[in-house]
């Protein structure tokens, strides 16, 4: 048991990156005045909205790349603490940010995953090719058993996305009986002799991933019919989920592209007799600015970085257009939307394996976080579920590790600063901040949600999305803001472990004036206040 050791290790990061941020923000913040005409923010507190769903913070984490092995899973016999081989460092780092849930094991994998492979002795286990992700052999030490306990270490619950491509029904519900039965069953007592006497909860299941591409290309007609099959014969038999707490079964939306899975779905799901049933459908989403991903992590400049804002805006337009069928055929809003798999997806770094994803992770991708945690937010009402794309070492992640190093990225710093949002209730907010202008690229200034906690206290976060100009915003009626604002010298800064505190936040507070709490807002910055 490690788990001091990894506390101690996050509490030398976190106070490192404080006082490294401190140093930073006085040099960030000196860049330029502040605009002399305050932005006006007006928040209605006492007409309180939607709920902003915990689970829209989700993770991701597929076998793919150093994902999983060497970010999540080092062995028990491993110099590098560990409990029961899954690395405490990472664990200390992700309960900081209180993830909701981790969807696992894919992805494109999860439809070549069959769940026997990775269950019992871990010298019994298949190893196999992965296909989907470099060609490399996958070993399966990471199994289901490992996923749950990592889960549990981590206090996510677990997103367990079943195999529709290349398994069946039977498959998919002998692995959720595996999982949720509490005793007697042939596979419940496997799972007894596998050493984890007390069942799983199974939250959210996945029915497929992306079955319109790498999950079979199969047509909206065709995954219909597989998923009312899959539906019919999947049962949680968790005697804690059988009336309260019951297993959500998301399935396959439209790929950012068509809506055709998405009007196939609701369709019948507006039919659907009662042997089976979904409660939310899925929608996939990457920021790439044209596929395929050819965007440079570093290295860029304020061309690029207003393409990709420019791009991730489309998040609000996609979720519009995808929820406009939802209402054609559910009004009442019972099935909820899950953006389960978001993020930028960038050109891979030079010199790795580019079926591993691995890309750096700048105070860009912070924004670019942000706005779409804000966007989410501002459709509260549909979107209850969402996974970025993916938590350690691939995509925009939140942790890179490297043997016994591990750094926090400008991505998770803002995860960090969120969790305040966390089940807490949209308030409406007034502001005008004007256009930033770049060539031909127009994005709003100012990107802003507020929100009321359940312990009563307002939030607030303002992402500046100008990337060269510093602005000023005026809150009436509150005396004081009080929070941590996230900026970097330049747009492509990055955390690496020779640098890891590059990227960190600092503290900000507002200045009182006329009635007023005024903030200053750094160029390029992530700011989250709580008003009083």
């Amino acid at each position: 048991m490690h788990t001091g050791f990894a506390r101690k290790a996050l509490r030398k990061v976190l106070s490192a990156s404080a006082l490294g941020a401190l140093v930073l923000g006085a040099a960030t913040v000196a860049q330029a005045a502040p605009a002399p005409t305050p932005v006006e923010v007006a928040i209605d507190a006492a007409k309180p909205g939607d709920v902003i769903d915990r689970n829209i913070f989700g993770q991701f984490a597929e076998h793919l790349g150093s994902g999983i092995y060497d970010g999540i899973w080092v062995g028990k016999d491993s110099p590098i603490p560990n409990v029961r081989g899954i690395r405490s460092d990472v664990v200390a780092a992700l309960k900081a940010i209180k993830v909701p849930n981790v969807r696992w094991p894919g992805g494109c994998f999860a439809d070549e995953y069959h769940w026997r492979d990775g269950i019992g002795p871990a010298d019994k286990r298949r190893v196999q090719i992965n296909t989907n992700w470099g060609s490399v052999p996958e070993s399966n030490a990471f199994g289901t058993d490992e996923f749950m306990d990592f889960a549990q270490q981590v206090g996510a619950d677990p997103y367990i996305s079943v195999n529709v491509g290349s398994g069946t029904p039977a498959e998919a519900a002998a692995w959720v009986e595996y999982m949720t039965a509490e005793k007697g069953s042939t596979y419940a007592n496997e799972r007894v002799a596998n050493g984890h006497v007390a069942p799983y909860r199974v939250p959210l299941l996945g029915i497929g991933n992306e079955n319109w591409g790498c999950g079979g290309a199969m047509s909206p007609d065709h995954y219909v019919e597989e998923m009312k099959r899959f539906t019919n014969f999947i049962r949680n038999f968790n005697p804690a989920q059988r009336e309260t707490d019951k297993m959500k079964r998301i399935a396959v939306g439209w790929d950012s592209n068509k809506l055709d899975y998405t009007e196939q779905v609701m369709k019948a799901w507006k039919d659907h007799v009662y042997s089976w049933d979904i409660e939310g459908i899925s929608l996939h989403n990457y920021t790439v600015d044209g596929w395929p991903p050819h965007l440079q992590a570093t290295g860029f400049g304020v061309d690029e970085y207003a393409r990709i804002i420019k791009d991730t805006y489309r998040m609000d337009d996609l979720i519009n257009r995808q929820t406009a069928v939802m209402d054609k055929y559910d009004p009442e809003k019972k099935i909820f939307l899950a953006v389960d798999e978001w993020g930028a997806w960038l050109a891979p770094t030079p010199g790795t394996n580019p079926g591993f994803l691995m890309q750096q992770n700048s105070q860009r991708d912070a924004v670019l976080a942000a706005i779409n945690l804000n966007i989410f937010a501002r459709h509260a009402d549909r979107v209850k579920v969402a996974n970025i794309a993916q938590m350690i070492n691939v995509l925009q992640a939140m942790i890179f590790t490297k043997g016994p190093q591990m750094v926090l990225t400008p991505t998770y710093h803002v995860y960090h600063m969120y969790v305040p949002f966390q089940n807490a209730r949209v308030v409406p907010i007034r502001l005008d901040g004007g256009e930033y202008v770049h060539g031909d690229v127009r994005l709003p200034r100012l990107d802003a949600i507020a929100a009321r906690d359940a312990q009563g206290q307002l939030w607030l976060s303002v992402v500046n999305v100008d990337p060269e100009t510093p602005t000023r915003v005026r809150l009436g009626n509150f005396k004081t803001a009080s929070g941590q604002v996230l900026t970097a010298a330049k747009v492509d800064t990055v955390n690496t472990f020779e640098a890891p505190n590059a990227v960190t936040p600092r503290a900000i507070t507002g200045k009182a004036a006329g009635g007023a709490v005024v903030l200053d807002l750094p160029a390029r910055s992530v700011t989250v206040v709580k008003l009083n």
